[in-house]
């Protein structure tokens, strides 16, 4: 019988320090199996990624990866819990016996963060701050935790939706080495640097970043059409300007009043960067700001946002993923997505489909009608 091990990942690009989880995650779990749980076009903190998600499924599979699941866009473009709650139900789902996950403090007392988090109501709220910052000073408080690194926050939300799910998975945190989460230059002395750092070397038209990615990534990197938000902003200025405030104000996350400000901003800016920098306020992030922009394109309501999965898509996989795959679907009453036609994107993946539609207007590659996963042979 074959077993998993899951991780949670973006692989924006697939780099050294994916490739050091991977094989720690094979090494400490004993699985026969490594399914990687992956966002689609979209990421996390409302970016596109730089390659689309095909690409990016096939240089994990060629590096090691035996099943890259899609991340749906309703749980891929959230805020980290939201993220970790999708990401580990289609865990459990799949049958994944244990989740292995980067920290930068492995030995965190997740079990006492869990049981000592505020209720969230109103008068929890502070509106001088993210409430990101106002959860981890009532966490520090509480427990003496200072929660702040990404990858244990992401780290702490797995565990918590692990435990909201009743603890199906066995947790497996591996120290992340090297470089920080999201530093921007590339590692000194080190064959592991941030994505950030490795993305922003691949904008400059540099070739430093050759070094911190496999060869698998290489490839993709060197022929792959490359996406960042320049080349969707006069669609989202044209959203924002043409929208009614009324019809704004039901995007998902819309509150505040922040529409009037968004709209106002598209009016005057010029360029993405320009907007970020006008609507940008100590409440609102940068982050926070994105991920509504990507909400508005892809015209994202409350009631197709905060959904459970309910199907699995396999965008790559080799003979040991596609054995998983097999045995799987004996135990899973989801269905599982191989081809994409107008049937499956009106019952299934309506959003994934509006999201991805974004990439195909820009680079004219398509995106999900009739593609099929990719299988390394």
């Amino acid at each position: 019988m074959e077993t998993a091990v899951g991780i949670i990942a973006e692989f924006n690009p697939f780099h050294n320090g994916h490739q050091y989880l991977l094989d720690q995650a094979r090494k400490q779990s004993g699985a026969t199996t490594v399914v990687a749980i992956m966002s689609g076009n979209w990421m996390q903190r409302g970016e596109p990624a730089i390659f689309d998600k095909w690409k990016r499924a096939q240089a994990a599979v060629a590096a090691g990866v035996d099943l890259v699941i899609e991340l749906p866009f309703s749980g891929a473009v959230q805020p980290a819990h939201l993220f970790a709650k999708s990401a580990v139900k289609i865990a459990s789902e799949m049958g994944i016996e244990s989740l292995a996950f980067g920290a930068e403090h492995p030995d965190m007392d997740y079990d006492l963060l869990i049981h000592n988090q505020p209720e969230k109501d109103d008068s929890f709220k502070k509106f001088n701050e993210p409430y990101a910052s106002t959860f981890q000073n009532y966490l520090k408080e509480k427990t003496g935790i200072n929660l702040r690194e990404p990858n244990d926050i992401l780290a702490f939300s797995y565990a918590n939706a692990n435990f909201d799910l009743g603890n199906p998975l066995k947790l497996l945190p591996i120290q992340r080495i090297d470089a920080d989460h999201n530093e921007p230059e590339l590692s000194k002395g080190s064959l592991i640097s941030s994505a950030s750092a490795i993305r922003n070397s691949i904008f400059g038209n540099s070739t430093e970043f050759s070094k911190f990615v496999p060869e698998s990534s290489l490839h993709m990197i060197y022929s792959g059409f490359k996406y960042d938000w320049e080349q969707f902003w006069p669609m989202l200025r044209y959203e924002l300007v043409k929208t009614p405030i009324e019809e704004l104000q039901r995007i998902y996350q819309m509150t505040e009043g922040i529409e009037h400000r968004l709209k106002d901003a598209a009016r005057k800016s010029r360029s993405f960067t320009d907007f970020l920098e006008t609507v940008k306020t100590k409440r609102y992030t940068y982050t926070r700001i994105q991920r509504l922009c990507v909400y508005v394109l892809v015209h994202a309501f409350t009631d197709n946002m905060l959904v459970d999965p309910s199907y699995l898509r396999p965008l790559a996989f080799n003979e040991q993923g596609q054995r998983y795959l097999n045995q799987i679907k004996h135990d899973t009453e989801w269905p599982i997505i191989t081809k994409v036609t107008d049937e499956v994107v009106d019952e299934f993946v309506g959003l994934d489909y509006r999201s991805s539609m974004m990439q195909e207007l820009v680079s004219g590659e398509a995106q999900d009608i009739h593609r099929h996963p990719f299988m390394e042979i």
